[in-house]
């Protein structure tokens, strides 16, 4: 049976081409974002794709890996993060979809912001923090509810269910963070201090699940600068395709990785800036 996926924040960019991916690769996906147009778009396009392999597959031409791929983008459904009604929303699209086994949130903004424009830091820290603590919590307690009443009626020991954890039926939950939050970065002060946040927040729903003994992971995915709207005419070196990061994320959560840094040459600059002293840091010019 093909696993399911809702990907938040799919109407465009890295968020787009991760669901596009995973249902060619056999997921059962549902979508959703803040425009309708561009899930309709996306959901028609990807479905043609996969259309078009399938009959490829059929005349014999390409791998039994791909002629088992039954993937497809099934539904989906107009949420903002930032509303109120966005958990319902969720728990509607996942009824949609049948039920779920990865949650992936790609839903972000950010700006360079020199002049700490307070209504574009605002609006960061209301989407990336309010919003991003909003959806995940959503995920993690539904996965929670469904494991609960898996196990409802059943004898288990405190170590079967911690092994429970470890098997092949893990939920996931999987959330693009940024090499923006290992450091401060100056010319997005908002986007920088939200990411850091979500790092720290995942890190601390990874320890909730072990504590309770739930069969949920979770996957930080930690890109470097991605040629997106989120750093149009920036500077910023090595940027990277949203096609190239979506295929690094996919494998990052087949294979199961808790942290992931996308691409091998940022987890080297990563690691050279993390030993930067702080008084150094803060007096470069980084933009």
């Amino acid at each position: 049976m093909a696993k399911k996926a809702i990907v938040m924040g799919a109407t465009s960019g890295i968020g787009m081409e991760v669901a596009s991916l995973l249902a060619q690769r056999g997921w059962q996906v549902g979508i959703a974002g803040r425009r309708v147009e561009r899930l309709e778009e996306v959901k028609r396009n990807t479905n043609q794709i996969i259309s078009e392999k399938t009959k490829v597959s059929q005349k014999g031409n390409i791998s039994e890996g791909m002629k088992a791929s039954r993937g497809e983008i099934i539904c989906y459904q107009q949420i903002d993060v930032t509303s109120a009604d966005a958990p319902t929303l969720l728990q509607e699209l996942i009824e949609k979809l049948g039920g779920m086994d990865l949650y992936f949130h790609s839903s972000g903004i950010g700006w360079q912001n020199n002049s700490l424009d307070f209504e574009k830091e605002m609006k960061t820290v209301e989407t990336n923090g309010l919003g991003f603590v909003r959806m995940v919590d959503t995920a993690f307690n539904w996965f929670a509810q469904q494991s609960q009443e898996q196990d409802k009626g059943q004898e288990l020991r405190l170590e079967q269910k911690s092994d429970k954890s470890k098997g092949n039926d893990t939920y996931r939950i999987a959330c693009i963070t940024s090499i923006a939050g290992t450091k401060g970065l100056g010319a997005a002060p908002a986007y920088s201090a939200t990411k850091r946040f979500q790092n720290h927040y995942l890190e601390c729903l990874t320890q909730q699940a072990h504590m309770r003994h739930l069969p949920i992971a979770i996957t930080d995915i930690r890109p470097g600068f991605v040629k997106t709207d989120l750093i149009a005419g920036s500077n910023y070196p090595q940027q990277l395709t949203p096609q190239k990061v979506a295929q690094q994320i996919v494998n990052a959560i087949e294979q199961g990785k808790t942290v992931k840094t996308i691409d091998w040459k940022y987890s080297i600059l990563v690691s050279l800036w993390r030993m930067i002293p702080r008084w150094i840091w803060t007096r470069l010019t980084i933009k």
